[in-house]
Formats: structure tokens, C-alpha cells, sequence
């Protein structure tokens, strides 16, 4: 059903041009002049109309044919977790690529680097063996090793002086050890630069007058203790539990020269109660399956690029990115499926939307190795200078399930994002869409990267005005709770905000790419890169 308020704009517009008329064939102007300005109001017409009728089949899309859901189940479900430089990620790549080609956009996967190594997760599992069996609950970081199938020991606490090192060194060989600290996600560091910061350690320590004065730093005999043959170590972890990967190495490996010790974050509850056995010398046995599994490289990434191609100012853009990336403890649902999957229902919900393309050509960014350090945005700002000052918008959505249900903008853009966002504030009742004036004052251009693959598009000038994202149905969602951890999951997610967002943000980025201009910048910061 036709948008009431739009409808009633299309023929508010239309009755005005017919009195404008009326009026030019009694003003005393030339039959030509009245022609071409008819004309030109005409056209003007037309376009509004044509562009209403787009953002109401997007939203007829949206309530009836929304695949925003259908998306994320094949990219977390049937893909699953995508580090860079694993099968999944590669998968994802031309599975996003052939997807956005089957509806006509144009594509480009865009190299952008490589890893030495590729790693792929296998399945884990671990308990322990005492008067009781327990099951336990841990991750390892990425790129780290696993176990050379099933491998069962005593476990030890690791040593904290060169004297008790020597005291212990047999017995080691075959042990899981406990090491000191809470876990962050990051494995230990066993590169060279590491090792020298622990000799200097043992060396202070060693000198110290009082055990107070020595520095306590988790697995501080590392490199003896692999030597002497350890099954691999083991530290606390705050649950929910969180796995990154090994940022410290991973440039430097070869398939010649790879991790060889397994370093397993154990949930902290069942790690006490393992070191408490420990320390009163009881004999607790440890078993555990890790399947972390390397691939010869260099093992290239990739950028995912859909284009539809402006028909008034093709080079001219408004866009909108995600990441494909991911971490591997769970299937990368939430952080950044919940970007991926609106991205590509908006692609496809503008392409069916009646044909009209827009006028400025719209983007829609798939970056790689985000997580990693904002490694896919970054290279496409660099490469695409020539762009920046032609994007009317980068819009960025890497932030859980919630509903994108409003904007806040500078005055100067107020007006103009009213318009484009026309309609959605009656879409749906239960979630109020809403566009707020922003009392910010422009801001210096940032100077540093940020959190997410807005960073470097700001640092260069460019609006990267975000969506405000709400849980108005108050399912109390949590991002922190989800962040990086093993409850990254499809389950976690919310369909009625991911299908509504995809249809919020098509329609709004739809309308921006055919304001008569871009939207301003000296609104947002007190300068500009050019």
C-alpha cells in the first residue's frame, strides 16, 4: 500500500506545478521559455515520485521478503568464524561477491594483502581426571598451536624463580601448566623481543632484597619450560570467555617454523579449583583435543566492493561498510554479521526496488581484517584519495543487532536527511524512527584510528554520520557480553532489529545518493582534508 504522507506529497507537488502553469501562459513569456521551465518542473516531479515509489517497494520488500536473517544464517552457520587467512574467510569472500552479482551490481574483490600462514579451528575439547571428572571450558587464540591429538598429563604450577625451575625441570616434561594472570584473549608472546623482556625480569628479580620487590609476569620461565617438554600452558579467563589471535607473531611464521605449544584459556571458576588441588600437591590429571590447523601461505584477503553506479554523478558516492572478518571462539554472528547481513539485504532491496538507480553511485564495503587493525578500510582510503572529497557519507554499522532507528545531524544537514528519511517514521510503530539536530560543536579531524572502519574515513574529512542504534522492545542486548567471546553466535542475535535496519538504512542511503548535492561537512569538523 502507498505511503500516505508520500502520496500526499506527490500530488501536493504535482497540483502546485499545474497553478505554476496556469500562471507562465498568462505572465507574457515566450512559448519556449514557458516550455523548458514546465519542463524542468516536470522532470522535478517525476523524480520525486519515482524516488518515493523506490522507498516504499524497499519497505513493501522489508515486510514481506526481508532475507536479512537468511544472510547471517548462511554466513555464521554454514561459513562460520572467518580470521583472515582461513578457509571461511575466503568462502565468505565469493559467496558476498557472487551474491552481489546475481543482483546486478558491479563487483570488485579487491586484494589487499596476505598472511604467511592460513589457520583454520577444528573442534576442542578438554577435561579433568581426578576423584570427580570435569569438563572443561576454554578457548585458544587464533594462530596458536593445538594438541598433537588426545594428550593427557599432571598438572603443575609453573615456577617463579630459577631455583624452583631447576628443582621441577623433570618434571615438567609431559605437564599442562598453570601460569599467572588473567586472561585478555592474547596468547603469551614467545617472540625474541619477549624473551629478552623476560631475562630482564629474571635478572631484576633475582637481585631483589624482599619477594615483594619481584615482579610476578605470567609465564616468566616460558622458554625453559618448553624446552624441558611442557604439554602446553594453561591461564584464568573471565567468562564469558574471549579468543583473539596471535598479533605478535602471526607476520613473522612460517609453515617451516610454526607454534608448537598450546596456550589454553580456562574459564577462571574451573582453573581455581584446578590450581587449589595443585598447590596442595594432589596428583590432578588433565586431558585435551585441540585442533588448530595451519595451511601454507601466503594466503591472500581480500575487499568485497558493490557498486550501483550513480546516473547523474557517477563519481559521486554515499557508503555503507561492514566487516567480514571475524574472530574464531564462536561463528562471528554478532561481530560483524550483524553488519554483513544488513549490508547485503540493503544491496539487494535497492535492486529490486523498481529499477530506478540512484544518482550518485552507492557503495557497499565488505572490509577485510578489521580485526586485525582496520587493515581493509585503510587500504582502500589510501588507495582512493581521489574519492574522499566526493563521499557524501561513509556509514558504518559494527555494533550488535539493534534497530537503526534514527539519526543525529548537524543543523546544515537536518533538513536534508528529514527528507531522505520520509516514510520510515511510520514503518514501524513499535520501533520509532527518528532524525535529532546535534548540538555538538565541529570537531578537529581525529588523528589516530578508532575502533571500527569509520576510523580512517574520518581522519581524511569524510562524514561518517552513524545511525542511532536502540532496543526499544527491550530485549537487553549487550555488546560487551558478546564482544570477541565464545557467545558470538547466530542465536544471539535479533531478528526484528537486523530486518528493520536493512530497510532504515537502504531507504536512507537510497535518498542521499539523490540529494541535489552532497552534505556538507563543516558541520562535523573545523577542517577538512582535501
Amino acid at each position: 500500500m502507498k505511503n500516505k504522507n508520500e502520496a500526499q506529497n506527490t500530488f501536493l507537488l504535482s497540483f502546485l506545478l499545474s497553478l505554476f502553469i496556469q500562471y507562465l501562459k498568462h505572465s507574457g513569456m515566450t512559448h519556449a521559455k514557458r516550455f523548458l521551465i514546465s519542463s524542468a518542473l516536470l522532470f522535478i516531479v517525476i523524480c520525486v515520485g519515482a524516488q518515493n515509489k523506490v522507498s516504499e517497494k524497499i519497505m513493501e520488500i522489508g515486510r514481506t521478503d526481508n532475507q536479512t536473517m537468511k544472510h547471517l544464517d548462511v554466513l555464521a552457520n554454514r561459513i562460520g568464524p572467518r580470521p583472515i587467512g582461513s578457509d571461511a574467510y575466503e568462502n565468505a569472500t565469493y559467496w558476498v561477491a557472487g551474491l552481489l552479482k546475481k543482483w546486478g551490481l558491479e563487483v570488485e574483490i579487491q586484494e589487499v594483502g596476505s598472511v604467511p600462514v592460513g589457520f583454520n579451528r577444528g573442534p576442542w575439547f578438554g577435561r579433568m581426571l581426578a576423584d570427580e571428572t570435569m569438563n572443561l571450558e576454554f578457548v585458544t587464540p587464533s594462530y596458536t598451536s593445538g594438541t598433537k591429538g588426545l594428550q593427557r598429563g599432571q598438572v603443575l604450577i609453573e615456577p617463579k624463580t630459577k631455583e624452583e625451575f631447576e628443582r621441577m625441570k623433570g618434571k615438567l616434561k609431559g605437564a599442562w601448566v598453570l601460569i599467572e594472570g588473567k586472561s585478555n584473549g592474547l596468547p603469551i608472546d614467545y617472540s625474541e623481543k619477549a624473551d629478552a623482556y623476560r631475562d630482564s625480569i629474571k635478572a631484576a628479580n633475582a637481585t631483589a632484597k624482599n619477594d615483594s620487590d619481584k615482579k610476578v609476569v605470567p609465564a616468566l620461565f616460558y622458554r625453559e619450560m618448553v624446552n624441558a617438554g611442557i604439554l602446553g600452558i594453561i591461564q584464568a579467563a573471565p567468562v564469558p570467555l574471549v579468543a583473539l589471535h596471535d598479533r605478535y607473531n602471526l607476520f613473522k611464521m612460517s609453515f617451516d617454523n610454526l607454534p608448537s605449544t598450546p596456550d589454553i584459556k580456562l574459564n577462571e571458576n574451573q582453573y581455581k579449583l584446578i590450581r587449589e588441588r595443585a598447590e596442595r600437591r594432589e596428583y590432578v590429571i588433565l586431558e585435551f583435543d585441540i585442533r588448530n590447523y595451519f595451511k601454507p601461505g601466503p594466503v591472500k584477503y581480500h575487499n568485497i566492493i558493490g557498486k550501483i553506479k550513480g546516473t547523474k554523478y557517477p563519481d559521486e558516492y554515499v557508503m555503507s561498510g561492514c566487516h567480514l572478518d571475524s574472530h574464531d571462539a564462536a561463528n562471528g554472528a554478532i561481530d560483524c554479521g550483524t553488519g554483513v547481513a544488513p549490508n547485503l539485504e540493503m544491496a539487494r532491496m535497492i535492486t529490486l526496488a523498481g529499477g530506478t538507480r540512484p544518482e550518485r553511485t552507492i557503495l557497499f564495503c565488505f572490509w577485510a581484517g578489521e580485526e586485525y587493525g582496520l587493515i581493509g578500510s585503510k587500504f582502500w582510503v589510501e588507495n582512493n584519495r581521489d574519492k574522499l572529497t566526493k563521499i557524501s557519507n561513509y556509514f558504518n554499522r559494527d555494533g550488535g543487532p539493534t534497530a537503526a532507528s534514527g539519526l543525529v545531524v548537524p543543523e546544515n544537514m537536518y533538513n536534508d536527511i528529514v527528507a531522505c528519511t520520509q516514510g520510515l517514521e511510520n514503518y514501524n510503530p513499535q520501533i520509532p524512527f527518528k532524525v535529532e539536530k546535534s548540538t555538538a560543536a565541529p570537531q578537529p579531524l581525529p588523528t589516530k584510528a578508532g575502533g571500527s572502519d569509520h576510523a580512517y574515513f574520518a581522519m581524511n574529512g569524510v562524514p561518517v554520520i552513524s545511525f542511532t542504534n536502540t532496543d526499544p522492545l527491550g530485549y537487553n542486548f549487550a555488546y560487551r557480553e558478546i564482544w570477541h567471546t565464545t557467545r558470538d553466535r547466530y542465536d544471539m542475535s535479533i531478528p526484528q532489529y537486523m530486518e528493520y535496519t536493512a530497510v532504515t538504512q537502504a531507504v536512507t542511503l537510497y535518498n542521499i545518493a539523490n540529494l541535489k548535492k552532497l552534505l556538507p561537512r563543516d558541520g562535523l569538523y573545523l577542517t577538512t582534508k582535501k
